[in-house]
């Protein structure tokens, strides 16, 4: 009798292993599965990286109701938008094509046309893309050169309305940037504008956008700053996409951009963004820019 309830246990034991077995042919691993899998309507996530004007939090502010903007009006696309800690963190990560889009300064635009960004639209008009110095109104400074011997502040080495082009400026008008005066790079326009009111530097480096907003967002210490010189300007702010976006996501977001000024809506976006409006633009649009950083490089300093 007990030989007989072995046998009996040893043939279900039999039975369970080839059920099992059976069962692995089947499937593999875990399958999960949710509503959404079966939505043909499942939107794919993009990235919006734009460079580090501001911080986050005043990035958020000033860019994500374009974002919002976007969003509502394409299908099957939902955007992001991203920060980056500085400037050199961003490059970093627009030279690994890690963003879909990107809103880069114009030498920025360079650099990023060479691993495969393109250029469908300039955000700003080209007369606002211009150098400024900002100093306290109790400084005494009113010469270029009376900033040798002194601390200028400017956000990176390669930001090119609020660093390459100043440092132009200062060489045509006798200062030698690189020997007359110590260059403090700060991370933000917003710190470089700071640094002068916190008078530890004698001047500060940024451009229009940045400036009418700390007037906006900070009119005390604002009211103890005032620009002193300004640049010629040259191009703008692009926006660009990665060229494996569809052609035809790429032709509505520069439609959807380049009416944005058209209605109240979109104004009111453009205006928390400190921007007129954004117009077409190509590769070949910054063709000015790439001339002028080759001469900044011949006669001043390697940009980076």
């Amino acid at each position: 009798m007990k030989n007989y309830f072995i046998l009996i246990m040893l043939l279900f034991t039999l039975f369970l292993l080839t059920a099992c077995d059976s069962q692995s042919d089947k499937v593999k691993g875990p399958v999960y599965q949710t509503k959404k899998d079966h939505n043909t309507n499942t939107k794919t996530n993009y990235h919006l990286a734009v460079h580090p004007l501001h911080n986050p939090r005043k990035l958020s502010e000033a860019y994500q109701p374009l974002i919002d903007y976007l969003n509502k009006n394409l299908n099957n696309v939902h955007i992001e938008l991203e920060a980056s800690r500085d400037y050199q963190a961003y490059e970093v990560k627009f030279r690994a094509r890690l963003p879909e889009l990107i809103l880069p300064n114009p030498w920025q635009t360079l650099e990023a046309i060479k691993v495969g960004y393109n250029a469908i639209a300039m955000a700003g008009d080209a007369e606002d893309f211009k150098g400024i110095f900002i100093v306290r109104k109790d400084s005494g400074i009113e010469e270029p050169t009376d900033l040798i011997g002194k601390v200028v502040s400017y956000p990176s080495p390669t930001a090119l309305a609020a660093c390459i082009m100043p440092q132009r400026f200062l060489h045509d008008n006798g200062v030698d940037v690189i020997k007359n005066i110590t260059n403090r790079y700060v991370g933000s326009q917003e710190s470089s504008i700071m640094n002068v009111y916190l008078e530890d530097s004698a001047a500060g480096a940024t451009w229009p956008p940045p400036w009418r907003l700390f007037q906006r967002d900070r009119p005390k210490e604002a009211a103890q700053l005032k620009v002193i010189w300004e640049t010629p300007p040259l191009m703008n702010n692009s926006l660009m996409v990665r060229d494996d976006i569809a052609p035809a996501l790429t032709a509505k977001i520069q439609t959807l951009l380049v009416k944005l000024h058209e209605d109240e809506e979109g104004q009111k976006i453009l205006n928390g963004m400190a921007t007129s409006r954004f117009y077409k633009a190509n590769n070949d649009s910054y063709i000015p820019v790439k001339k002028f950083v080759e001469q900044f490089e011949q006669d001043v300093r390697s940009v980076e």
